[in-house]
């Protein structure tokens, strides 16, 4: 990882758990694209390190990918309660928005019915 600048003073190469530890903290410098690539380094050694993954999802650039991030989390940790509430956060959100367009939707329907019987008692009556 030496292309990343990840050599401590002895020009050794960090553990799993230090490149995890900067990993976030480079993440919570907001520095998302060299974090991701530390988390996935992490993940390319231990493939079922909950933390990465979780960090991984909290970068994620979509929410389709924030949530393979988050079911993945559960396939190693089913128990994981945070991630069990983000991932009914997620649906919710996008129940709530079909729920919108379909709101709209209606209206939009309704607003069309009237004004085609309003537009048949006007042309009915002026016969």
């Amino acid at each position: 990882m030496t292309q990343l600048g990840l050599d401590d003073s002895r020009g050794q190469a960090p553990n799993r758990e230090q490149l995890l530890q900067m990993a976030i903290t480079t993440a919570k410098q907001g520095n998302r694209s060299a974090a991701r690539l530390m988390f996935r380094r992490v993940l390319s050694e231990d493939k079922n390190n909950e933390r990465a993954m979780m960090w991984m999802a909290k970068l994620a650039e979509s929410k389709a990918e924030r949530k393979v991030w988050l079911e993945r989390v559960l396939t190693v940790n089913p128990n994981n309660e945070v991630v069990r509430d983000a991932l009914g956060r997620l649906s919710y959100r996008r129940s709530a928005r079909d729920n919108r367009v379909l709101l709209i939707f209606g209206v939009l329907a309704a607003v069309l019915i009237i004004l085609a019987v309003i537009v048949f008692l006007a042309l009915s009556t002026s016969r």
